[in-house]
């Protein structure tokens, strides 16, 4: 487990330790209850490194979990055009932590209320909480966001406008379910269909149009 993550969780792991503790000293069955609360919250906050693909032109999955959504839609918020947009939905079962698809300069970073719906609702993308991050190098544009789920109530931010990110790196994460969406330019090839399987910073989802 990495330090942010660590960080994040800290306050999580000690309520499970002291609920462990109490529990422990009532009865074995409801100690052994609270230390598979515990074992299974630290399985969630896992942060595995990942070998990124070397290859320019290819973009990345921004989080573990199942493409739900390959679509083009109007991208509202920033660049007010038609890209073509990824979702992925995160299972409690999935690696929570976010990476960027593609080298570049963070240009944008705002976060915005919203409801808690399932995130596998069609809605969920109009009407859930969710933070915008706008990459951007020479060769594209891209828009990131996190949403928030049913379960998952935290975005976590770990990188700031005027940040520059290498593919791959870390940039935040979501607890406990939700859902992750990459917005790509046009012209991109997409390389993963609906009901596929990814996994941030390594599975590529789409590439970029050759120079």
């Amino acid at each position: 487990m990495r330090l942010q993550t660590l960080l994040e969780a800290r306050w999580i792991f000690l309520v499970l330790i002291f609920f462990l503790v109490i529990g422990a000293r009532i009865s074995r069955w409801l100690g052994l209850f609270w230390a598979t609360v515990l074992l299974s919250t630290i399985y969630f906050f896992r942060d595995p490194d990942r070998e990124v693909p070397s290859a320019p032109d290819a973009i990345v999955a921004a989080a573990d979990g199942k493409v739900v959504a390959v679509e083009e839609v109007f991208e509202p918020e920033i660049l007010q055009s038609m890209m073509k947009r990824i979702a992925i939905f995160l299972s409690v079962f999935d690696v929570h932590t976010n990476r960027a698809p593609l080298e570049g300069k963070i240009i944008y970073s705002r976060s915005h209320p919203g409801v808690f719906l399932d995130a596998r609702h069609p809605d969920a993308t109009r009407r859930n909480a969710y933070r915008t991050w706008v990459l951007a190098n020479p060769r594209a544009t891209l828009v990131v966001r996190q949403i928030a789920g049913a379960v998952a109530r935290r975005i976590v931010g770990w990188s700031n406008v005027g940040d520059d990110l290498e593919k791959g790196t870390r940039f935040g994460m979501i607890r406990f379910g939700s859902r992750t969406e990459v917005y790509v330019p046009l012209d991109c090839s997409i390389t993963v269909k609906v009901g596929d399987r990814v996994r941030g910073g390594q599975s590529v989802i789409a590439k970029l149009p050759s120079i």
